[in-house]
């Protein structure tokens, strides 16, 4: 795979802005095990990611928080999970309710602290990564992560937004996006467009993506990998 072979080439130049402890722990995150993406959906830890941001333009708008939760052999694990902030909180209100959240380094003033992006790395591992409108959630998590840490990220996502019109084809013509899922499906948002409730709603679609597609012999990451990009080709074909 070719963003396995970045991972471990060996080409990427510390970032001389990092301190050494910071690049070493860049460098561990780097040596960490790939997972096996043919393990079943049951026997591996997927990691649901949602983001907040200053608008819409992935080349210019900022990275306001990014919201995580892992499904580990198909549970939501709520003591494994992760929330970043771009911008100190200073407003005094309540943190928002959800599920409970890893701690992190305080962020520098309209910018991810480094310390907290490695801490996002750690927390991720190479787990494949799953979230409703991948191109959007990446590209700025992806972007940041380039520009404060200097690396390529390059890991495996799934992006529901592909993989459950395939799985779900009867329901294909709510065409409502996320909004539209959840409200099928009666899963409320506890605070939509807030990073980590967002993040636990994608996560119980997951939960649901997995168990129709274990029904329809998508049994591990790599089918549901292979199921996207057969739809992706057929849209694009079409």
């Amino acid at each position: 795979m070719a963003w396995f072979s970045r991972l471990f080439s060996g080409q990427e130049t510390p970032n001389p802005a990092l301190t050494a402890g910071q690049q070493q722990l860049i460098a561990a995150w780097r040596q960490s095990p790939a997972p096996d993406l043919q393990r079943s959906h049951y026997r591996c830890r997927y990691v649901v990611v949602d983001v907040e941001t200053t608008g819409i333009n992935v080349k210019t708008d900022r990275l306001c928080a990014i919201g995580a939760l892992a499904v580990v052999d198909g549970q939501i694990d709520f003591k494994d999970a992760f929330h970043l902030l771009s911008e100190p909180a200073g407003s005094g209100a309540d943190p928002a309710p959800g599920p409970p959240v890893r701690p992190h380094s305080e962020p520098v003033a309209g910018h991810p602290s480094v310390d907290a992006l490695i801490s996002f790395l750690h927390f991720v591992g190479k787990a494949p990564l799953i979230a409703y409108n991948v191109p959007f959630v990446a590209a700025m998590i992806e972007r940041t992560l380039t520009e404060c840490l200097g690396i390529e990220w390059g890991l495996a996502w799934i992006d529901l937004a592909w993989v459950m019109p395939d799985l779900f084809r009867d329901l294909e013509h709510t065409g409502g996006g996320l909004d539209a899922w959840l409200d099928h499906f009666s899963i409320a948002s506890i605070r939509r467009h807030h990073a980590v409730s967002d993040a636990y709603a994608t996560a119980q679609l997951l939960q649901i993506t997995i168990a129709s597609g274990a029904r329809k012999g998508f049994m591990t990451p790599a089918s549901l990998l292979e199921l996207e990009k057969a739809r992706r080709h057929l849209h694009q074909s079409a």
